[in-house]
């Protein structure tokens, strides 16, 4: 609810200081400088939560650096999410680490996008409807 409230000020100034708002890129734009998550693509295998903690705290207060594992094999994905304590922080840090190396790759940093809820409605076990033996020979 406060993401919301916090959204529809934005929006409020945005349109307020222009006097009307400019279609979609003024509504993405309040939206987007608003966001202290920041997802950093590219990553090294070798990369873990503490390294990549360190290449962004020099920007502001690092609140949590997280490197996204693979669930079998704990083995790095390739990807992670830092996130600042402030607006101003995070953009920053993306200006100047977008397309620098870190780990001896270049990496993609932008602002990351909220994933919608996940649902399990009408798939209740989650895998080929979750009853029987996973075959589609009706047991």
């Amino acid at each position: 609810m406060a993401f919301c409230n916090k959204i529809g000020t934005l929006l409020r100034q945005s349109i307020s200081a222009n006097g009307t708002l400019h279609g979609q890129t003024a509504m993405n734009n309040a939206i987007r400088y608003m966001s202290t998550k920041l997802f950093i693509g590219g990553l090294s295998f070798g990369t873990d939560d503490q390294s990549l903690r360190d290449a962004f705290c020099s920007f502001g207060d690092v609140v949590e650096a997280r490197v996204i594992t693979d669930r079998d094999t704990g083995r790095s994905r390739g990807f992670g999410f830092v996130n600042f304590s402030t607006d101003e922080s995070a953009n920053s840090a993306l200006s100047a680490m977008d397309g620098q190396e870190l780990n001896g790759r270049n990496i993609r940093v932008s602002h990351a996008n909220e994933r919608p809820p996940r649902s399990n409605f009408g798939n209740p076990g989650g895998f080929r409807g979750g009853y029987g033996n996973g075959s589609n020979d009706g047991y």
